[in-house]
């Protein structure tokens, strides 16, 4: 897509987008009203400067935090369509340095963490309101089932799914509004809570009023994946859905608070305070409701994770994995592998906690480093846009001292279980680093030579008969996007050992462009009918089927001319006139013949085990298994010293 078409994405608002945007984005914390009371009241008697200072400091933190750092100032922050903490880094790398690639991957990895334990946290707090029915019910396989049917739904794409989702979130929002207005009939009054006074008491008198931020904080935890989740909506639609929605959860949880300031001096007990302002009439369409709402609640960090990740692969801080576009935009994206092992950990979640209760242990501790490690990007983004320089020190100040207060209150997480999210944000981090380090020491060591220093030995090799012939066209595919330098590596595969003689040589490099369905390509001859370097640039939506993409040039340069095959004698005895293909991919492997000191061994080795993972070459660019040949080299970092041999008498 064109950078004006992505601009008109953005700018555009319509019913439809916005009513894509509810249903996406703001699932995650638009079912929070579910579980944050509950949270903070929970082995805690109900008291009013509690109940009043929660509703205040809810209220100011969903301003502070959603309004004014995400939906005003961040969203301002896309690159070509997408948003995200990669893309905010990469936006301002080259102004600042690569270094602020440490604070992009920690907060990428801890929401890729918190990505594991909202989903469960979700759904559990909505089949949990079945306890009021059935207290001894097991709710474990109705929630593992759940999980299992919304990451099954992943491949069918966000826009398809948000059209699913987002009447029924609009449905869920009205219905929230309108529970918190009827609560509030007999106490209009606990609105006097939206002034920040009340929250400052409960900070404050209440005997650990701080550490109450720790839950507090629940209320929005779907902030960051909003951001993430631009490219999949646009901006403007999500700024318009969020008036909406705001005015709807502010309400909610006034309702809550008022059923609280009824109960004072009394317990919450198992079931949330939200299920408590349900009328017994409606209260098993309720609890339908509330479980098809957090079903969609967690696709906002989902197809957030798939966001981040598709940045991370594009950055080079993570394995190449295969990436699926089921939308027209690029922004909406599917990938298989993500897909499943967000599920993977999300069972392992409810497995290991059983209910919503103890998961809220786990929950927001790792979203607070990744906003922190978002502000922290925002401070020098602003500085990017001219911003001056009090009005920067004074947002990001406010957002760090926010923000900070609640890392702190969240502290008090980490025996309950936050450890959890803790450990596999870092293992996370990890996997980036080494990555990226190892793609680094790699790179490093790739030498690009000038094609023309070997022009001659190849036209003398093509038609040295004296070697057996490998194939009549040898295909392989470059990173390079240059057609004057290719890698040595490929050279010493033709021309080193065992010489690969073949008609024509060709050097292949895909490039995958921002618009959908282009389907372009480029030939420049190096030397005719002996040496060519082709480039496609194939649209993102493009299924890049390279070996049928390249069979349909060489036709057609042999059609138009440009290639005279009619030296090639194989050709007699073929029904195909374009003659043989052999694609050959380089892969290299650590050599043993390394000398490296154990942090360097341990990350290179780490490095080859990770691309494990990977999606393999010919999968990715669509070759046909009959027509490849992979070919290993070794990789030499650090070359082992000079060991002489003494020779025995």
């Amino acid at each position: 897509m064109s950078a004006s078409a992505t601009g008109d994405f953005h700018k555009r608002v319509t019913g439809a987008g916005v009513l894509i945007a509810t249903g996406i984005v703001f699932g995650d914390i638009g079912t929070s009203p579910l579980y944050t009371l509950n949270a903070v009241f929970h082995d805690r008697v109900i008291t009013e400067d509690v109940a009043l200072g929660a509703l205040s400091a809810i209220f100011w933190t969903l301003f502070f935090q959603t309004t004014l750092k995400y939906v005003i100032i961040t969203l301002q922050a896309d690159n070509n369509g997408e948003g995200g903490i990669f893309s905010l880094y990469a936006l301002i790398r080259r102004f600042w340095g690569k270094w602020l690639l440490i604070p992009a991957m920690a907060g990428g990895a801890f929401l890729m963490a918190d990505g594991i334990i909202t989903p469960p946290i979700s759904v559990a707090s909505a089949i949990e309101g079945l306890q009021k029915i059935n207290p001894h019910i097991n709710t474990v396989p109705i929630i593992i089932g759940i999980l299992i049917f919304l990451f099954f739904l992943q491949q069918f794409g966000t826009d398809r799914i948000g059209k699913i989702f987002g009447p029924v979130m609009l449905v869920w929002f009205s219905f929230i509004g309108i529970l918190g207005l009827m609560a509030m009939r007999g106490s209009p009054g606990v609105l006097k809570a939206l002034n920040p006074y009340y929250a400052w008491v409960m900070i404050k008198e209440v005997p650990g009023g701080f550490w109450l931020l720790g839950s507090i904080f629940l209320c929005t935890t779907g902030a960051e994946a909003l951001y993430s989740d631009m490219g999949h909506c646009g901006r403007n639609n999500i700024r318009v859905s969020w008036i909406y929605v705001k005015v709807m959860l502010i309400l909610a949880y006034a309702g809550q608070t008022a059923w609280l300031l009824q109960h004072t001096g009394e317990t919450v007990g198992m079931v949330s305070p939200f299920y408590h302002i349900v009328p017994d009439a409606i209260y098993l369409p309720s609890l339908i409701i509330a479980t098809l709402a957090t079903i969609i609640a967690s696709q906002a960090l989902i197809s957030g994770c798939f966001t981040l990740i598709n940045e991370a692969i594009r950055l080079d801080i993570w394995p190449r994995h295969r990436v699926i576009f089921p939308g027209d935009f690029k922004g909406q994206i599917y990938i298989p592998f993500i897909n499943w092992f967000l599920l993977a950990g999300c069972i392992g979640m409810v497995l290991h906690f059983r209910e919503s209760t103890a998961m809220e242990a786990a929950f927001g501790l790792s979203v607070t480093l990744t906003m922190i490690m978002s502000t922290v990007l925002i401070n020098f983004y602003l500085y990017v846009k001219r911003v001056p320089t009090i009005a920067v020190v004074l947002i990001t100040g406010l957002f760090l001292v926010i923000e900070c207060a609640f890392l702190t209150a969240n502290f008090q997480k980490i025996k309950e279980g936050g450890w959890i999210t803790l450990i596999i944000g870092a293992i996370l981090f990890g996997v980036m680093y080494i990555w990226r380090r190892g793609r680094a020491i790699k790179r490093s060591l790739t030498k690009l030579v000038p094609i023309e220093d070997y022009v001659d030995r190849l036209k003398r090799l093509s038609t040295d008969e004296h070697i057996p012939k490998y194939a009549t066209n040898l295909v392989y595919l470059t990173g390079g996007g240059s057609t004057r330098k290719i890698e040595k590596t490929a050279m010493d595969s033709i021309l080193s050992k065992s010489p690969k003689r073949a008609d024509i040589y060709w050097f292949v490099h895909v490039n995958v462009l921002d618009e959908p369905y282009a389907m372009r390509y480029r030939v420049d001859t190096i030397v005719r009918d002996d040496v060519y370097f082709l480039t496609f640039n194939i649209g993102f939506r493009v299924e890049p089927r390279v070996d049928y993409f390249f069979r349909q040039v060489v036709g057609e340069l042999v059609a138009g001319g440009e290639v005279d095959i009619s030296k090639w004698h194989e050709l007699y005895y073929q029904e195909n006139k374009t003659g043989d293909f052999r694609f050959l991919l380089l892969e290299s492997f650590l050599s043993i013949d390394n000398d490296m000191r154990f942090t360097k061994r341990f990350m290179m080795k780490s490095f080859f085990n990770l691309k494990l993972l990977s999606v393999k070459e010919e999968v990715n660019f669509g070759l046909d298994p009959s027509n490849v040949t992979v070919e290993k080299y070794p990789l030499v970092v650090t070359p082992v010293r000079e060991h002489r041999l003494i020779r025995e008498q």
